[in-house]
């Protein structure tokens, strides 16, 4: 049951992260004046999308409670990793973000290091 706690816990950071990143380059740069800002930011925070990706956060945080509640956190800790992992891939599919060299090798060390840490 822990595994499947520390799943639920992954998927909703990715979901959350990659749902904001949408949201926020929807609505743009965040303006200079200070009442933009305040009138950005309650737009953003009315949106259905980002609301669900802060709810998914929580559930995240939750299900990473209950995650801690079955191992020791100097292993679970390092699973969380995958969400740079997953959100990488992600990003780079639906954002087009730039694949590099240095971020190809970045993946293979912390994926190898939580292979080494799961040991």
């Amino acid at each position: 049951m822990g595994y499947l706690y520390l799943a639920i816990t992954i998927f909703f950071t990715v979901y959350g992260q990659l749902i904001l990143k949408w949201r926020i380059g929807i609505f743009g740069a965040l303006p200079a004046g200070f009442y933009e800002k305040l009138v950005f930011f309650k737009d953003i925070f009315l949106d259905i999308w980002v609301i669900s990706g802060l709810v998914a956060a929580v559930v995240a945080s939750v299900a990473w409670m209950a995650t801690l509640t079955k191992f020791d956190l100097s292993f679970a800790y390092p699973f969380m990793s995958l969400a740079f992992v997953i959100v990488f891939f992600f990003s780079v599919i639906f954002f087009q973000e730039v694949v590099t060299w240095q971020k190809i090798i970045g993946i293979f060390l912390v994926v190898g290091g939580l292979v080494m840490i799961s040991k």
